[in-house]
């Protein structure tokens, strides 16, 4: 027997499908569960891409010290100034994925495409039924905007997940949440 059950209602991100429509950016204030600190040589120009770049919007900022971006529930940035202590733990190297639905990938990528020519792969599709951008953003963060595909069990990507033990979600129980990464 398993312990995992369906949770998808405590989630932000929207069933899969061509007609997922993305939640507004949150602009709550939680204890959050998960986030990322990203130093930077330059808060204004990293928030700027961040904000006009990959949709996050600023919740606030202290000047100079912190800018503290979010686009859904518990999808955190936080950006900070660079210091000697943290030249030796760059951001370089460092990936971070946030959950995305369909339509927003192609204007994601040209944004940021507008933004830092050269720093874009994708949309591309993945075997675990997802579609993903990857963007470097100023920082040398990996950036990856995922969005899972609807889900077909007769596709390459559903014998797949078959083959590695991941099964179809039981439509017929109403559990119409795709498998996704």
């Amino acid at each position: 027997m398993s312990d995992f059950f369906n949770a998808f209602e405590m989630s932000p991100v929207p069933a899969p499908g061509p007609d997922a429509v993305a939640p507004d950016p949150f602009r709550g204030i939680y204890g959050m569960p998960m986030f990322v600190t990203i130093p930077t040589d330059d808060l204004e120009a990293s928030a700027d891409f961040w904000v006009r770049g990959l949709g996050f919007i600023e919740l606030f900022g202290i000047p100079g010290q912190v800018v503290h971006l979010r686009r859904w529930a518990f999808q955190d940035v936080l950006l900070v100034p660079a210091t000697a202590d943290t030249a030796t733990t760059s951001a370089s190297g460092m990936r971070v994925s946030f959950s995305g639905v369909l339509d927003q990938l192609d204007p994601v990528a040209a944004a940021c495409r507008a933004l830092r020519p050269g720093n874009v792969t994708g949309p591309r599709d993945t075997p675990w039924n997802t579609r993903d951008v990857e963007v470097i953003t100023p920082e040398g963060v990996r950036v990856v905007l995922t969005a899972a595909r609807p889900f077909d069990p007769e596709s390459a990507e559903g014998r797949y997940l078959a083959s590695v033990g991941i099964v179809a979600p039981d439509t017929a129980a109403g559990d119409d949440n795709g498998v996704h990464g």
